[in-house]
């Protein structure tokens, strides 16, 4: 046999052609390089790009990452997620610098509520308390008494009295769950998440067709006809504890499909099924690790919110995060 592609023989050695996992492995390894070297911490909601999860040093839901972007001491927060969420964080942490891999990730549910229009509905409901889910921006949580996630939602309207009026924004979906959840009427705001009003019972019918045996976890921004199918409804965090107790091989689940990922390295003998395969979110999947990379180094895309507005936002954020 000819030894002609021997490099030993003098043959034409072509290096390998580098591989999508290869290239954002490396990708992967100058991000966290970055962090060490510029104090910083890399957060990453659980609807971002596998890649860019696997690469955080936190990885978690809304309620996770206020958290841990209030605990760090770490000099620069880098939040892998959309605008809100940075925003919060910059709320928590005003000395830290807080910096987007794409500063046009924004979040459609929080631009559906005004401060004008939230400002409206207090002065027709005198009285009335406000809570605001996390998904709005800063300003709107200025304007609120208490903010929430999906994962504490319940909880944090349970501790008003119930003769209390409370006007809940700007997710539909999400405050229907609760005022069902505790029995009372809350004043709903017009809003709803895209990507989670958009999954429909039908769509959960035909995954149960499928797989008839499995269990059906929903995210509360889904529509009551959803929720009333599910077996469990559960923030994304939930939906990451719920399989641990629960002995089913199959899950559908109905929520941003960003979250499956997480849910196959912490189960990887479980098979978990998107409710609808379009259920993405186009502003998640805006990071990417380059992007990620470029503004650690440069120092580009930084959020900050203003002190007059953070002052006052500061304490509805404490109330949700303790």
């Amino acid at each position: 046999m000819s030894g002609d592609n021997n490099p030993a023989q003098g043959g034409d050695a072509r290096p390998p052609v580098p591989t999508a996992a290869s290239s954002a492995a490396a990708q992967q390894a100058e991000l966290r390089r970055l962090a060490r070297t510029r104090h910083a911490v890399i957060l990453a909601h659980n609807y971002q790009r596998p890649e860019v999860q696997d690469a955080a040093d936190c990885v978690g839901d809304s309620l996770e990452l206020a958290r841990a972007a209030a605990a760090t001491d770490a000099q620069i927060i880098l939040f892998c997620g959309v605008h809100f969420m940075a925003e919060t964080a910059a709320i928590l942490s005003p000395h830290k610098q807080v910096l987007m891999p794409d500063s046009g990730a924004g979040c459609p549910m929080a631009n559906m509520v005004s401060v004008e229009g939230l400002r409206a509905l207090k002065e027709e409901h005198a009285g009335a308390a406000v809570v605001a889910y996390v998904n709005t921006s800063a300003a709107v949580k200025a304007e609120a008494d208490v903010c929430c996630t999906s994962a504490n939602a319940v909880e944090v309207v349970r501790r008003f009295p119930p003769s209390q009026p409370i006007i809940f924004v700007p997710d539909r979906n999400l405050g229907a769950y609760v005022a069902q959840r505790l029995g009372r009427p809350l004043i709903l705001w017009e809003g709803w998440c895209h990507v989670h009003d958009d999954i429909r019972a039908t769509d959960v019918a035909q995954r149960r067709e499928r797989f008839p045996d499995a269990l059906v976890m929903a995210h509360p921004e889904c529509r009551r006809e959803v929720l009333d199918l599910a077996d469990a409804v559960l923030s994304t965090s939930g939906m990451l504890r719920w399989p641990a107790d629960n002995p089913a091989s199959h899950y559908i689940v109905a929520t941003e499909v960003g979250l499956l990922h997480r849910l196959t390295m912490l189960y990887p003998e479980r098979t978990f099924v998107p409710a609808r395969a379009a259920a993405v979110c186009p502003n998640m999947k805006l990071t990417t690790l380059g992007k990620a990379i470029a503004a650690l180094r440069e120092g580009r895309n930084e959020v900050t919110v203003p002190s007059d507005i953070r002052e006052r936002a500061l304490a509805a954020v404490r109330r949700m995060v303790q």
